[in-house]
């Protein structure tokens, strides 16, 4: 079928035929699912092979998981993989200056909507950033590429906006549920960071894409992608009350991860670093580390074993506890690409084994199992900077199948989550954007209101009249009842004022001030671009009915005019249509 569209299309009576049957969105789930789920064995294959290639590896072996690294390697691979990473993104600003959108923005701000070509960029990029060995994780690439799809199958079939936005969870789910072996952590990383809820018409959808992509996946691959755990033995009462100091601490802990990486990148821009040595010199960073601890390169796959942890001296886990903190930091902030949700879960089982053998030294009678406590700790850490509370428990209960532990998990992951709430108000993926400028905290829909500018609701009919005009003659031009207000303009047609109709035919008006002299919000105006929310704040701010609106080049031309009434009305009218779509799909 011939399109004009930058996307492939369905055939007319498909797209109808899926629009009218809730059913259909189902096949569409399974089709993202078994998308996702080779997304993730190609991903992975990748990476093992360019670690075959880069650091002498065997077909099998994982990176994070060698004892020893030749030296050079180590230094070399790194930091001349980000030297072109840095020289790729710089080919890339000139060819594609707009930024990638990921799935939780693109379910916030733009409906669903996803570039294809930009979620491939951005796989790729984090393929080779995980590949030269950079200690960032893969699902970032996994999830974007994956609802990057997702998303272009949503448009080619023209779905609903809250459809669309369910094939991008989709996609999330079915990367997330293939990656770590866990469908029910991949379904709920969906509804509570993807779609940013949870409605019964989301259920079925999400969670057969989920299956489909944990079954795919594991099809594709010997090994197990999943989290690998020990013998976890009983838990007891006091563990719940323990697992709440884990928790308090595990948000500490994410909150200055995320603090430092942001604080990395303002170090690079401030010694004004040419951008393309910045990646370059956190491989060089990543791989100094890494001749102390190997286990801080990738993702930390191979690493995260935690019944090799038992044997391990506690200083040697702290060694790689804190070189795995910093290595993650550099890699991220220099700009290499990738997420930190590998990153965290190893950190937090790092983190917890050492919790439970500093509290045994303090307290021998305890005897913490440190099986436990590395899984309460890899949830409460990674619920804290990734965010989603019920993913992150769900991954405890899949990887040890024990209730008892996923009730302390859950105790620790509550904790964490309200604390980084409150001294926070960030996840990672959220905090990112709001370093961009961008003030949305859930993938919660927002989109409308920012669609719902100034210069869709402002009415373009307006009068103007010359700041020199005498009260008379505006008097004789606009008598009362003709007009409400009028739009004052200097002699080179800029704003200089709002003029009520009223207030000029007012017997108490000094007609020797003339208009200026009775003109209102000289220094108040709205700008098209303003959002309904932004534009109710300048209304509230004047205590203003109506204001004017002006261009945004700077010369203050007036281009229409807005009322506070019209504005609450449309602001209205846009969240009931909304509010009864979601009643709609439950």
């Amino acid at each position: 079928m011939l399109t004009s569209a930058r996307y492939i299309e369905a055939p007319r009576r498909l797209r109808a035929f899926v629009r009218a049957h809730e059913a259909s969105l189902i096949v569409l789930a399974a089709l993202v699912g078994t998308i996702g789920g080779l997304v993730v064995a190609a991903m992975s294959a990748l990476v093992e092979v360019l670690h075959v290639l880069l650091f002498n590896l065997e077909m099998g072996d994982r990176l994070s998981s060698q004892f020893r690294i030749e030296p050079w390697r180590a230094l070399l691979v790194p930091s001349l993989g980000g030297l072109l990473l840095g020289f790729a993104f710089l080919l890339l600003v000139r060819w594609r200056p707009a930024r990638e959108v990921d799935p939780i923005e693109a379910n916030a701000l733009h409906g669903g909507r996803m570039s294809f070509r930009g979620s491939v960029i951005v796989a790729l990029q984090t393929v080779w950033s995980s590949g030269v060995g950079a200690s960032v994780g893969l699902e970032a690439g996994y999830t974007q590429l994956s609802s990057g799809l997702a998303a272009s199958l949503g448009r080619g079939f023209h779905l609903r906006r809250a459809d669309q936005r369910i094939m991008v969870g989709c996609g999330a789910a079915a990367a997330i549920a293939g990656a770590f072996g866990a469908p029910l952590a991949g379904a709920f990383y969906a509804f509570e960071l993807v779609i940013g809820g949870y409605t019964p018409a989301s259920l079925t959808p999400v969670g057969v894409a989920a299956v489909t992509g944990y079954f795919v996946a594991h099809a594709f691959t010997v090994l197990s992608l999943g989290v690998g755990v020990g013998p976890v033995g009983d838990v007891l009462g006091r563990d719940l009350a323990i697992a709440s100091l884990l928790g308090i601490l595990s948000a500490l802990f994410g909150i200055a991860i995320m603090r430092g990486v942001a604080l990395c990148e303002t170090l690079l821009a401030k010694i004004r670093l040419w951008p393309p040595l910045r990646p370059a010199l956190g491989g060089l960073g990543v791989g100094a580390l890494a001749l102390m601890s190997p286990q801080v390169m990738s993702s930390g796959h191979g690493a995260l074993h935690f019944a090799g942890f038992v044997s391990i001296p506690l200083a040697v886990v702290a060694i790689m506890f804190i070189l795995k903190a910093i290595a993650s930091v550099i890699s991220l902030g220099s700009g290499f690409r990738g997420g930190l949700f590998f990153a965290t879960l190893f950190l937090g089982a790092l983190g917890g084994h050492l919790f439970a053998g500093g509290f045994d030294a303090i307290w021998p009678g305890l005897k913490l199992n440190p099986n436990v406590y590395a899984i309460i700790g890899m949830s409460a850490l990674s619920a804290s900077v990734v965010g989603g509370p019920l993913t992150m428990s769900f991954i405890a209960l899949e990887s040890t199948g024990n209730l008892w532990l996923t009730t302390a998990v859950l105790v620790a992951v509550i904790i964490s989550t309200q604390i980084t709430r409150e001294l926070f108000g960030y996840s990672f993926a959220t905090w990112r954007l709001h370093l961009r400028g961008e003030t949305i905290r859930s993938a919660a829909d927002v989109g409308w209101i920012r669609e719902l500018t100034v210069r869709t609701m402002m009415r373009q009919d307006v009068s103007t009249v010359n700041a020199s005009t005498p009260i008379e003659e505006f008097r004789k031009k606009f008598p009362l009842g003709s007009k409400n207000q009028v739009i004052v303009v200097d002699g080179s047609g800029r704003y200089a004022g709002l003029a009520l109709v009223a207030d000029a035919h007012a017997p108490d008006v000094e007609p020797a001030k003339g208009l200026l002299g009775i003109a209102h919000f000289r220094d108040v105006v709205l700008h098209p671009g303003m959002n309904i929310q932004e534009a109710i704040a300048v209304f509230d701010a004047a205590e203003a009915e109506s204001l004017a609106v002006v261009d945004s080049d700077g010369e203050r031309r007036p281009i229409g005019v807005l009322s506070e009434a019209h504005a609450m009305r449309r602001y209205a009218e846009e969240s009931e249509q909304r509010r009864r779509e979601v009643i709609g799909e439950i």
